[in-house]
């Protein structure tokens, strides 16, 4: 039987892609990530995390990450309900990774307050027979899920670490880190406008462009 475990990375950031990753495995080798020391994602440092990634894909009988930009999540969600939209949106890119994937089994961390619902939406993507399993905290009840995690982790890291390089100290991409609404703060006022890796539609971002530009009216 061959099982999948599927898992996001940067939902509920500001800033860079909301990124899904797919892992397939048969069942019999399942263990096999539990003796490599695979969890969720959030439990590791960043240098084991880029380890286990190389094992888990030489391990993986296929894998497969799908990454949503600013742009796509932008155009769902700024109208209507923002979360309910932003979890339709995760389910159908979760059930095009399980169609690349073509497990019998799919395990999948349920971004939907109601994990059942999660599960449907995935299941209305699908053209083909699959058992879903739609958990809360899934990363750290599965093995296959946390695999899942690790990969999608390491590449939404990947984008960060190029963003950084490129544009100075963006912080890690959430609203809670101080540096990102500094860099958020310091870019509206200067261009007035967001770059394209940043979530527009989010509220942090949209307070920030509303007091810029209150402070520029009250200067003109």
């Amino acid at each position: 039987m061959r099982v999948a475990g599927v898992d996001d990375a940067g939902r509920g950031s500001v800033i860079g892609p909301l990124v899904i990753a797919g892992v397939l495995l048969e069942d019999k080798d399942l263990h096999k990530l539990v003796d490599l020391g695979a969890k969720n994602s959030k439990r590791l440092s960043p240098r084991r995390r880029e380890q286990l990634v190389a094992e888990i894909k030489e391990l993986a009988l296929k894998y497969h990450i799908a990454m949503l930009s600013p742009a796509e999540i932008d155009r769902v969600v700024e109208t209507g309900r923002k979360l309910h939209k932003l979890n339709r949106l995760e389910a159908q890119t979760m059930a095009k990774v399980i169609t690349v994937l073509k497990p019998d089994v799919a395990y999948v961390d349920a971004s939907d307050v109601l994990a059942d619902r999660f599960k449907q939406h995935i299941a209305e993507n699908l053209s083909f027979n699959v058992r879903i399993i739609s958990e809360h905290k899934a990363d750290t009840k599965y093995p296959i899920v946390s695999a899942a995690s690790i990969l999608a982790k390491v590449e939404r890291d990947k984008v960060i670490s190029e963003l950084r390089e490129k544009h100075g100290n963006i912080g890690c991409g959430y609203p809670t880190d101080h540096n990102t609404i500094r860099f958020l703060e310091g870019w509206i006022r200067k261009f007035g406008s967001y770059p394209d890796f940043v979530r527009r539609s989010w509220k942090p971002a949209k307070r920030l462009k509303t007091k810029a530009e209150k402070e520029q009216t009250r200067l003109v």
